[in-house]
């Protein structure tokens, strides 16, 4: 079963953080088990604040790259641009469709 983390946080840095993502997705290209989609949406309600989602094929691929130490390298280096915590929200993906 497909699985999504959202992740909501606040930053007044995202252009260094997406250049640190960036970064490390060139560094895990074509390693299997990774996110295999992601989405990053800002709220337009709430200057500052965005929602990340992230894709993985199931949740065990997920829980395996969140072990990982680059992502947990990654992850901090993302906390210290953000202001506030991070909230994590882990999803089943239970129905997706294109609608176009």
């Amino acid at each position: 079963m497909k699985f999504v983390q959202i992740i909501d946080f606040e930053t007044e840095r995202l252009e260094e953080m997406r250049q640190l993502v960036a970064e490390a997705g060139q560094r895990s290209a074509g390693r299997a088990g990774g996110p295999t989609h992601s989405m990053l949406l800002k709220d337009r309600d709430k200057p500052d604040r965005y929602l990340a989602v992230i894709e993985f094929e199931s949740y065990e691929d997920a829980m395996r790259n969140s072990d990982d130490p680059e992502t947990s390298r990654m992850a901090e280096r993302l906390d210290a641009l953000s202001t506030g915590d991070r909230v994590f929200t882990n999803c089943d993906v239970v129905d997706a469709r294109d609608l176009a």
